[in-house]
């Protein structure tokens, strides 16, 4: 199972459409929130499987903060973050997934690019598909799992495009 992990795209659609061209068919899409009104367009860009919940700039949408899944056998919370204080660490989020027997959280809101094993507990951050502050470079996670279950996270970025100056007036 090939899970496309995206956040934070803040209603930039272009960088919903180079992620869709550059992971070509997936089996899910989770997006962790700050979708910022492009809900119906996320769902037109992916023909899978498609949780999308809702970030501190997601208003009156519908999507809720925060869901559990299970994928292949394990147990995933999915949340923005920014209730958990993921500004100040992951150990909110680690103690939740301890006391509720969660194997994988996944969150955004910080825009950093991170995955981290703690004590068997994934906890992953795919980074800002359109505002990174990680470097230029709009990141992603793709996730697939091994015969036995184990996670393989896959830390991902765009390759922007640039110009040279004199082509924006010539």
């Amino acid at each position: 199972m090939k899970i496309l992990i995206i956040s934070d795209t803040h209603g930039r659609r272009s960088s919903i459409v180079k992620v869709a061209e550059k992971v070509g068919e997936v089996d899910m899409v989770i997006h962790l929130g700050d979708i910022a009104g492009d809900l119906d367009y996320v769902e037109e860009m992916f023909d899978c499987e498609i949780h999308m919940i809702a970030g501190n700039n997601d208003f009156m949408c519908g999507l809720p903060r925060e869901e559990e899944l299970e994928i292949e056998g394990k147990k995933v919370f999915i949340t923005h973050g920014h209730l958990h204080k993921v500004g100040f660490g992951t150990d909110d989020l680690y103690e939740l997934a301890v006391r509720n027997g969660y194997d994988i959280v996944l969150y955004g809101h910080t825009h950093v690019q991170k995955v981290e094993n703690r004590n068997g507990i994934y906890i992953a951050n795919p980074g800002s598909l359109a505002l990174p502050r990680d470097g230029a470079e709009g990141k992603f996670i793709l996730l697939e799992f091994d015969q036995n279950g184990t996670p393989f996270f896959a830390e991902n970025s765009l390759k922007r495009e640039y110009r040279s100056y004199t082509d924006w007036f010539f």
